[in-house]
């Protein structure tokens, strides 16, 4: 079996995906269909639906298009069954049911943006960066009951530097995952896949941290807490969904900061201190960091400086 017969599909829904399946698409696969969400209604009145970019990819590419509401759905499951893939991949996509995931007779493997079997779960860039890693990777590994347990075939590592945020992160990431991916491809049709139960490699590296789904109250700064730790959760949630704190009752999300050596003294966490004109500085719980750039809810996303020019702090002004 070649590359040109191997049937195919992919399933996925945002950018993250769509670089997998480019680089299958351009490099030569047989890709039969694709399957991802439904259209989502946008806009004020939720008037118009909007696709998901890899919808937008394959239609493009004149692929063939699922968008079932749920994957156990029998006309869903019959239709899949009747396009006789070989393979399956999952890039950002949901949890698939056995039915699904058990249908082709060489598997489905899923693309996930950890070191497996660290960050199992929806958010693993984010909470790579939260946690102030300094490495983190890309993982295939074969769909099995639990989400993100199956045996790995392949991982690429990549460092994370202290000034990553997460969306430089994330476009690393996307760009390897195409790679690796149709390297596992070629590997499957090769018979050169040997693969690694992740409960071994749980075993050599002892705790292993969860990545869970972010929510909106998830990202709400915490300043009690040392101005590393406030940095590296503000860069692991920059730009999106961004991290948020209030000020004088009005929502303000912050997207960039630098870490200062000026300790906090006896200054109540959350507090600014400001000159009015060129810096904030908010204080954690040891030294104070410096807020770059910020929004105000309603308003665009501004440097500090922007910021100060249509905002005049009262006295003893407070993040909080």
């Amino acid at each position: 079996m070649t590359k040109q017969n191997l049937r195919i599909i992919f399933m996925g829904t945002p950018d993250f995906a769509v670089e997998s399946l480019r680089c299958l698409v351009e490099g030569g696969y047989n890709i039969i269909g694709v399957v991802t969400t439904p259209d989502k209604p946008i806009g004020r009145h939720c008037s118009v639906l909007q696709a998901s970019p890899v919808k937008q990819y394959a239609v493009g590419q004149g692929i063939p298009v699922m968008q079932p509401e749920k994957l156990k759905d029998p006309e869903f499951v019959s239709r899949l069954k009747s396009l006789n893939a070989d393979l399956q991949i999952v890039v950002a996509f949901r949890m698939l049911p056995e039915v699904v995931w058990s249908m082709p007779p060489l598997g489905t493997f899923n693309l996930h943006a950890s070191l497996l079997p660290q960050y199992r779960g929806a958010a693993p860039i984010n909470w790579a960066v939260i946690n102030g890693d300094t490495e983190t990777g890309i993982t295939t590994f074969f769909l099995r009951h639990e989400i993100d347990t199956g045996r790995i075939i392949n991982q690429v590592r990549i460092p994370i530097s202290l000034e990553d945020n997460v969306g430089d992160v994330h476009d690393r990431l996307m760009a390897l995952g195409g790679k690796l991916v149709t390297e596992t491809v070629d590997n499957i049709l090769a018979g050169k896949v040997t693969t690694i139960e992740q409960d071994d490699l749980a075993a050599r590296i002892g705790e292993l941290r969860p990545a869970p789904k972010i929510f909106h109250e998830t990202c709400m700064i915490n300043w009690n807490q040392p101005v590393k730790t406030v940095y590296d959760f503000i860069r692991g949630l920059s730009p999106y969904p961004a991290s948020w704190t209030m000020l004088n009752g009005i929502q303000v999300k912050i997207f960039k900061t630098t870490m200062t050596d000026i300790p906090s003294g006896t200054t109540i966490p959350g507090t600014i201190l400001t000159d009015g004109k060129t810096y904030i500085y908010a204080a954690t719980s040891d030294r104070l960091l410096s807020v770059d750039r910020l929004q105000l809810a309603g308003k665009k996303q501004m440097d500090v400086k922007d910021f100060l020019r249509g905002y005049h702090p009262k006295d003893n002004p407070k993040f909080g």
